[in-house]
């Protein structure tokens, strides 16, 4: 990555809480494009979020927003979306009342702030939903208005913490829609279980274990970690296989039960096209 694109730089980051280390000495350059941040529970992804956006202290000198400390820069914040993971603030307010309030913390233009909180709202799918309490919000909705208040003020950088979750296939494509509307001269990080979306929204995939970021790379180059271990057999067939094998997925398919299986020992049968999910997986289990 050229010098010239690194929006966000991280420089032997270290987390603890007490005696447990949750980030252990990451280094890693975020530039303007849409990251995948892949990992299992424990690994440390929240917390890397939460240091990211200042909600946990950290040492100054460790991150870096267009080569200034985020620690020592008053402006940085103003720079930044962030949907958590659990979202659902001021309850009593209406959505309108709610977001013109956000707007107003993160400096908005008292001139704008009005058509900029309806803009992201009908993004959203939430405009007849502007004079609803927060609080009587389904829970797909409060996603969707944690969603759009992430976009006021068109940061620099968005932090998405799973933000699909909970909304049904139509508000997932919708969301999809926004990031490819917005990712222009942004960076995005979307962490999520869903790989599927990763696939189709991500121009990077980073994947945490152990406390670090371990691998990065496009989605093709995450596959081809899977490249030739990866083997779909009847269940019945199991016992066939040779070696060490991750029992990835049981599926059915034309009424019959399949299962995906994982393993660096070449079988008596030809290997399938790997996937996302195939390569991280294969990078947790060291496969």
């Amino acid at each position: 990555m050229k010098e010239g694109n690194i929006l966000l730089e991280i420089k032997g980051l270290t987390k603890r809480f007490g005696k447990k280390i949750v980030l252990d000495n990451i280094s890693f350059n975020f530039g303007r494009e849409v990251y995948g941040l892949l990992a299992p529970n424990g690994a440390g992804k929240t917390t890397l979020m939460r240091c990211i956006t200042r909600l946990y202290n950290i040492q100054s000198e460790k991150i870096f927003f267009n080569n200034v400390c985020i620690v020592k820069n008053k402006d940085y914040l103003s720079h930044l979306g962030y949907l958590p993971q659990g979202f659902g603030l001021f309850k009593d307010l209406t959505v309108f009342e709610m977001m013109l309030l956000l707007a107003n913390l993160k400096d908005v233009d008292s001139a704008i702030a009005k058509p900029m909180v309806l803009s992201c709202v009908e993004r959203v799918n939430l405009s007849d939903r502007l004079d609803s309490k927060v609080g009587k919000l389904s829970g797909g909705m409060i996603r969707r208005l944690g969603i759009a208040q992430a976009l006021l003020n068109d940061p620099d950088i968005i932090i998405f913490d799973e933000p699909t979750a909970g909304l049904d296939p139509e508000e997932r494509l919708r969301f999809k829609s926004i990031v490819a509307d917005i990712k222009k001269d942004k960076l995005i990080i979307i962490s999520t279980h869903i790989v599927e979306d990763v696939e189709a929204l991500c121009d990077k995939v980073a994947i945490m274990s152990n406390n670090k970021i371990n691998v990065c790379g496009s989605c093709k180059e995450i596959q081809d970690i899977a490249q030739n271990k990866v083997y779909i057999i009847p269940e019945e067939r199991l016992k066939s296989i040779k070696g060490n094998y991750v029992l990835q997925k049981k599926f059915e398919r034309d009424g019959n039960k399949m299962l995906r299986i994982l393993t660096n020992e070449l079988q008596e049968i030809n290997p399938a096209t790997p996937n996302v999910e195939d390569g991280y997986i294969c990078t947790l289990k060291n496969i």
